[in-house]
């Protein structure tokens, strides 16, 4: 079976064994993320309990680039909207990472290229991460004058506290070497092994019984409290919404679009 999801911006197909292949699938702006991607992970998610014989999920992007973090035009053209316009985004967003994360399902994501902003948040809710050696990662939203606020939890759970207080106040790039020394990623091969390196990660998870995995992952994620409660997940939205309606953000994304450093960078 193969879909084109989110008219388009995410392709889903599945394969005899029950491989599901999610592939992110804007390649022209490098995977950057808008509300067709979104709507389109949620779709890929929602078709999961149709397909009974589902028992891994490989998540990649295509094209140069895993995923280039939010589509900046498209959250330029968000925040003037009203504000329940823009907690409405914001908890479609959120919550197709939470999805992601408490999927009864083995994950595994590729990553090539770029892996920026809401891109580590993906990575980050993945079980199995695999880097190309061309890999490049980067939590960007401050640069911006956003909040990475709603992918904070899981990046912090996947590569430590001490390590965002780093790379999400200094916007960053680091090397597929630094997220594995950091335990972000999980493994680095070179850039044309990566489907084969992913492709034998997966063949691993199909020796073992399909309800014994399941029941391990749902029940590491409980006993760690890895899971997000309602309560902050409320508070992450709201947070993540409002930052997005301030003059930062509007000056941060127009410095962006205009190739120019924002106003707050002082002067020399």
């Amino acid at each position: 079976m193969s879909k084109e999801l989110g008219h388009g911006a995410v392709l889903c197909d599945v394969d005899s064994r029950g491989v599901v292949t999610v592939t992110l699938n804007r390649p022209a702006v490098n995977n950057a993320y808008n509300e067709d991607m979104i709507q389109g992970l949620h779709q890929a998610l929602d078709l999961l309990p149709s397909l009974s014989g589902a028992r891994v999920v490989v998540v990649q992007g295509n094209g140069k680039h895993f995923q280039a973090g939010a589509d900046l035009a498209w959250i330029s053209s968000v925040a003037p909207k009203s504000p329940e316009e823009n907690e409405r985004v914001s908890r479609l967003t959120g919550e197709a990472i939470r999805r992601l994360d408490a999927l009864p399902l083995p994950t595994v994501a590729l990553i090539q290229g770029g892996c920026f902003g809401g891109g580590t948040g993906l990575a980050s809710v993945c079980d199995i991460v695999v880097a190309a050696d061309n890999a490049i990662f980067a939590i960007t939203e401050a640069r911006w004058g956003l909040i990475a606020g709603i992918i904070l939890p899981q990046l912090c759970k996947a590569m430590g506290v001490r390590n965002v207080r780093r790379y999400a106040l200094t916007c960053e790039r680091f090397s597929p070497e630094v997220a594995l020394r950091i335990g972000f990623v999980h493994e680095i091969c070179q850039a044309d092994q990566l489907q084969a390196t992913g492709a034998r990660i997966v063949d691993g998870l199909l020796m073992n019984s399909p309800s014994a995995v399941s029941a391990t992952k749902l029940r590491t994620l409980a006993v760690s409290a890895s899971l997000l409660d309602d309560v902050l997940f409320a508070e992450l939205v709201r947070e993540h919404s409002a930052l997005r309606q301030r003059p930062d953000a509007a000056e941060g994304t127009a410095s962006f679009l205009e190739k120019r450093l924002p106003s707050w960078y002082p002067a020399k």
